[in-house]
């Protein structure tokens, strides 16, 4: 049995010594499917990895204490709290520089009071811990961060480098620490950070503490959010565009599969004649397709870690930019990557190859001979095309009125599955409605011989190209959505910057010098304002909405600015409960903003009351006003700055300066500068401010323009293969035409003309595709994963692109069979007639 098995395959594959191209076009469809999955999971299961390292520091995983006046912990505070039978441990961050430029995080602990389920704390022997205490002391770091300090793993252990600080104590490596990230005792990081006597912060073990001790604030570990947490909506798009591009990818192998099987229908009928059963053609057809799924799969896997390499550095700046999240840019993949990259790559390959191996084991002996068995039901496939996509239609209509009865801010599996739904419509609606276009375009041209002629071919054609047309069809309007998205987003985010960012400059003077510089500004002369901000951290406890109260206990920040002349006018309100000027009138009375993602999460309204943890008990507040943040991950209230810092005892943080009319901003900074002993760091102007900010957004979308290019890319390759796939067939239809007069040249347009009127039918479909599809994005999964919403922005110039795209595609496809029919000489074509 395994002898004929092993004969049966040999006889299928030859094939494809004869097809050499149909092999490269199925191996090139898995390829580029498997590498942008692969590349995407590789990217999250690196990110994931580093989520799971920081979260295995000591950061989110213990309480902490800060001063309330916002002034720095000393050594003084950590001693006299220890003497009072507090468990608390000191931690001192700071950054360094290391040569290439790379900020890298230092952090100093004290392994012996730090809480004992701390990894530092109890990892190693007692000769490590006495090398970690003892100078010259040592410098954990990852593997991943020797790069940066210019190393390799062999010459890094127990050497010094040097920095711009100081040079390091002699390194350690410890693979569970984040990237970018030295960790040694307090000692030495004192002494580097040029520190003195202060410390960053004091922490305790979860629970330790049932209050703060006076004067400090407690933040609970359960009140920190993960940068896991956090980053989880990221890595979710990340993974619907990569399982997008899967699927463009397997109507490749479709197509190309379809064709295989439809060009051996001879030698299929030959091997049943000869006595294979047609179980045993099943099994081998099976067994060709996990042969060749298993090289175009490790192909993709290698393929996909590449293009993970090249893309993960900006997926790491923008985790970093938007979330504070460290990940590390090298790569490291468990195992479970590689068998779970094959496996869905074998199953998707199965899956596209099911419909083929089931047409196969139905056909009787008799029709295994005849080509037109395969093409006699297309016009019935249709009809069951059409009815599938009205089910599914049905389907999506009511998942969407579903979403619509549940709370703000929920449902974002239930979003991607309405994306998807969308899209599959579409492409099951696509072949009837160009069957039926192509129908009624015929009627009108029957005066035109060569054009009824011409769509009668393309009509023809349709079965072979309606797999490529859909997969055009999905790569174009979910192009057109993401990028409409992208747009919108970056529109509206530059016009909120332009609200909020109303002062000249901003300045961030130390906590001890802050009331100096603040009253040295308002005796200059060229200084019309001072916006003071201040932020804090609470727990909302409660919320009262319509005579009825609930209980909470949400984490939130706090944010206090001050409603000048200049502010008032400019920052966006989304909605109020009296006006707009009502609104700015109860923030000066003692009344709150919230913003978007804390209305939504909750469902706040204007006129609700909110009741706010403070250090002497409760604090209850009247929500005024709902304003946007985006890109802020967690709820915020705001307040004005002075009954911010009265209530809740908040520091003061920024202050930004509104220059009176013709005032030299450069020359108030170098009088700032030496007067106060400020170093440049301390001010920005708003130019600045808004180049840093808009540096991030082109960061956070560089993986996915990336991505939504090689999604077109691979649409075209499918279409691409399609017309390859049927270029002989095409060639002898076309010389008969020849022979009766038509010239080449113009065969040759015709050819391009079908296509590309094809390929503009497909995007004038994909256009309100896209904007369906820009639509959920906005509304849906925006809210759902962010908790705020984006106004939907429509521009025509992607419109354009669009349809522009899907006509360039189809050309660029359909260039070089027309190349061979130019290149065909006479006689050629009449041999291809004849035979």
């Amino acid at each position: 049995m395994a002898t004929q098995l092993v004969t049966l395959l040999t006889t299928l594959l030859s094939h494809y010594r004869r097809h050499p191209g149909q092999l490269a076009m199925l191996l090139l469809g898995l390829w580029v499917a498997s590498a942008l999955w692969s590349g995407v999971q590789a990217i999250n299961a690196s990110a994931k990895e580093s989520y799971a390292r920081a979260e295995a520091l000591f950061t989110t995983g213990l309480d902490r204490l800060e001063r309330l006046d916002g002034k720095p912990l000393t050594r003084d505070d950590f001693l006299t709290l220890r003497r009072q039978g507090v468990p608390v441990s000191p931690l001192l961050e700071g950054e360094l520089t290391a040569p290439d430029g790379t900020r890298l995080t230092l952090i100093g602990i004290d392994p012996l009071t730090l809480p004992g389920d701390s990894a530092f704390a109890t990892a190693g022997s007692t000769q490590e811990l006495t090398g970690f205490l003892s100078p010259p002391w040592q410098t954990r770091l990852a593997p991943d961060t020797l790069p940066s300090l210019g190393l390799d793993s062999d010459a890094a252990r127990g050497s010094t480098p040097r920095l711009a600080a100081g040079r390091l104590p002699p390194l350690s490596l410890a693979p569970s620490l984040p990237p970018h990230t030295l960790v040694m005792d307090i000692a030495a990081a004192t002494v580097l950070l040029d520190a003195g006597e202060r410390i960053t912060r004091l922490v305790t073990a979860p629970g330790a503490l049932t209050a703060a001790p006076p004067g400090l604030a407690l933040t609970r570990a359960t009140t920190l959010v993960s940068p896991g947490q956090l980053t989880q909506s990221f890595h979710l798009n990340l993974t619907a565009l990569a399982l997008l591009a899967l699927i463009v990818g397997l109507f490749i192998v479709q197509a190309a599969l379809g064709l295989a099987l439809e060009q051996r229908l001879g030698m299929l009928r030959t091997l049943r004649a000869l006595g294979v059963s047609g179980r045993a053609l099943v099994t081998g057809l099976a067994l060709e397709l996990v042969l060749l799924g298993s090289i175009g799969a490790l192909a993709g896997i290698a393929g996909g870690v590449w293009l993970a390499r090249a893309l993960l550095p900006d997926v790491a700046a923008t985790l970093g930019s938007l979330y504070g999240a460290g990940v590390g840019v090298e790569l490291r993949l468990p195992w479970h990557y590689w068998v779970g990259g094959l496996a869905v790559t074998l199953g998707g390959l199965m899956l596209a190859g099911a419909g083929v191996l089931w047409r196969a084991a139905r056909l009787s002996v008799l029709d295994l001979g005849r080509a037109q068995a395969w093409r006699s039901g297309y016009q019935r496939q249709l009809g069951r095309m059409a009815l599938a996509g009205a089910v599914i239609a049905g389907a999506g209509l009511a998942l969407w009125g579903w979403l619509s009865r549940q709370p703000a801010g929920e449902g974002l599996a239930a979003g991607f599955v309405l994306m998807a739904v969308l899209l599959l419509v579409g492409a099951l609606w696509l072949p009837p409605l160009l069957a039926a276009t192509l129908a009624g375009l015929a009627r009108l041209a029957r005066h035109r011989p060569l054009a009824q002629w011409a769509l009668a071919d393309l009509e023809l054609q349709l079965p072979r190209l309606s797999l490529a047309l859909m997969a055009l069809l999905i790569a174009l309007s979910a192009s057109l959505g993401v990028n409409s998205m992208v747009g919108g987003f970056r529109l509206t985010f530059l016009e909120w910057l332009d609200q909020r960012l109303v002062a000249d400059l901003y300045l961030e003077p130390p906590a001890e010098r802050f009331e100096a510089v603040h009253a040295w500004l308002g005796e200059r002369p060229e200084v019309s304002e001072r916006l003071v901000t201040r932020h804090g951290e609470s727990t909302l406890l409660a919320l009262e909405a319509e005579g009825a109260s609930r209980p909470l206990a949400r984490p939130v920040s706090l944010f206090g600015l001050t409603p000048g002349e200049r502010l008032t006018p400019t920052w966006p309100l989304l909605e109020t409960q009296r006006g707009v000027d009502a609104a700015w009138a109860s923030l000066r009375e003692g009344g709150a903003f919230i913003n978007e993602q804390l209305a939504v999460a909750e469902g706040i309204a204007p006129g609700d009351r909110l009741t706010l943890a403070t250090p002497g008990g409760g604090e209850a507040l009247a929500v005024a006003a709902i304003y946007p943040d985006y890109g802020n991950p967690r709820g915020e209230v705001l307040m004005a700055a002075t009954e911010l810092g009265r209530r809740f005892s908040a520091p003061p943080d920024s202050i930004g300066i509104v220059l009176a009319p013709g005032a030299d901003g450069e020359a108030l900074g170098a009088a700032l500068g030496s007067e106060f002993a400020l170093g440049r760091d301390a001010l920005r102007d708003q130019g600045e401010v808004k180049r840093i900010a808009t540096g991030i957004f082109e960061r956070t979308f560089t993986i996915t323009r990336a991505l939504n290019a090689l999604t077109l890319a691979v649409a075209a390759l499918a279409l691409l293969a399609s017309l390859l796939a049927q270029a002989r067939e095409r060639r002898r239809r076309l010389a008969p035409m020849w022979a009766l007069g038509v010239p080449r040249g113009q065969l040759l347009g015709v050819q391009l003309a079908q296509l590309g009127g094809a390929a503009l039918a497909v995007g004038l479909v994909a256009v309100p595709l896209g904007i369906a599809i820009t639509w959920g994005l906005v509304a849906v999964i925006n809210v759902a994963a962010f908790g705020w919403r984006l106004p939907l922005h429509l521009f025509p110039g992607e419109i354009a692109l669009t349809l522009g795209t899907a006509v360039a595609v189809a050309l660029a496809a359909a260039a070089l069979p027309a190349l061979r029919l130019w290149r065909t000489p006479p006689r050629a074509l009449l041999a291809e007639e004849t035979g």
